[in-house]
């Protein structure tokens, strides 16, 4: 079976932001990337890049910083107002500090990860730009699986593609 729209794939691999540089993510076989090709869950040149492999095939390829997460930007570095990260009225200086990654919610419900640049007197910088923005990306590895989704992934897939939460939203659909 080879890697195609709609298989479940896991790889083992080592990234890394230069061709010989240090490793900065690295996935082992008793741990392994497991996705769901074609769902918009990984990059999509990653996924295009292991198309047609299948179990023990390698690959060694490279994403340049457009294909990966594109430039950083200013425009994801914000001041929040220091009063969203109370909790009960106190602020959380246990979570909220320089060099913390926040997980947080945009207004539409969308989650995303803050990391904390600076503590102001009323506000809180963020940057919301993803960790490996600008960079580009070397991945070598082994795909070491492949095989049909089994109906309940693709139920859950299908329910995450609706704005479902795992286990149904409560929201009286069919997810």
């Amino acid at each position: 079976m080879t890697i195609a729209k709609d298989k479940v794939v896991s790889v083992i691999y080592e990234l890394r932001t230069e061709l010989d540089g240090k490793i900065v993510e690295k996935a082992v076989a008793e741990t392994p990337l497991t996705f769901h090709c074609g769902a918009g869950q990984m990059l999509e040149k990653f996924e295009t890049n292991l198309m047609g492999l299948s179990v023990g095939s390698a690959f060694d390829f490279k994403l340049a910083t457009e294909e990966a997460y594109g430039a950083a930007s200013e425009e994801a570095v914000i001041d929040l107002p220091k009063n969203i990260f109370e909790v009960e009225g106190e602020f959380d200086a246990e979570v909220i500090k320089v060099g913390n990654v926040v997980p947080m919610q945009d207004n539409s419900g969308r989650r995303m990860n803050g990391i904390v640049l600076e503590l102001g007197e009323e506000t809180i910088k963020m940057d919301f730009n993803h960790p490996l923005a600008g960079d580009d990306l070397f991945f070598k590895g082994e795909v070491i699986e492949v095989r049909d989704a089994t109906k309940e992934e693709m139920d859950a897939l299908k329910a995450e593609a609706n704005g479902c939460a795992p286990g149904g939203c409560g929201n009286g659909c069919s997810c």
